[in-house]
């Protein structure tokens, strides 16, 4: 992962505001604080645009993570998060994100495969065509 990701007209946000614990030696927000706010971000996404009852039957889980960091970012600083997801194949969904600091300069992105497993058959399931029509950016 080389190239910028941008995020669509219609990505999903979500601001996060760095804790102390956050921080590292270097003075800025730690690497594998990236990769939970992904998560998070991946979370809020789901709860957001699915109701509790479409949600019920299923999980996610992430199979590969891919991340790059570009700029730190510093105590203090409020960050912003977007999600959106990418190519459907079969159970897996790519879901790309990134996260800027205050300036729109972008600190980190990730791409992740997430597979949908059917929670009573504790198996990948393929993405249903409502998850595909609701997720799937617009613009």
């Amino acid at each position: 992962m080389s190239r910028l990701f941008v995020p669509p007209a219609d990505a999903f946000p979500l601001t996060f505001e760095p804790l102390a614990s956050d921080i590292d030696a270097n003075g800025h927000v730690n690497n594998v604080v990236y990769l939970g706010w992904a998560q998070d971000l991946a979370i809020a996404h789901w709860e957001a645009w699915a109701s509790e009852e479409e949600r019920a039957p299923w999980s996610w889980v992430a199979r590969r993570h891919e991340i790059d960091y570009r700029r730190e970012l510093l105590p203090h600083e409020i960050a912003t998060g977007y999600t959106w997801v990418g190519e459907l194949k079969g159970p897996r969904f790519e879901r790309y994100v990134r996260i800027d600091g205050p300036d729109g300069e972008m600190c980190a992105q990730s791409r992740t495969d997430w597979v949908l497993i059917d929670i009573a058959a504790k198996r990948p399931a393929r993405v249903l065509p409502w998850m595909v029509e609701r997720f799937t950016p617009k613009g």
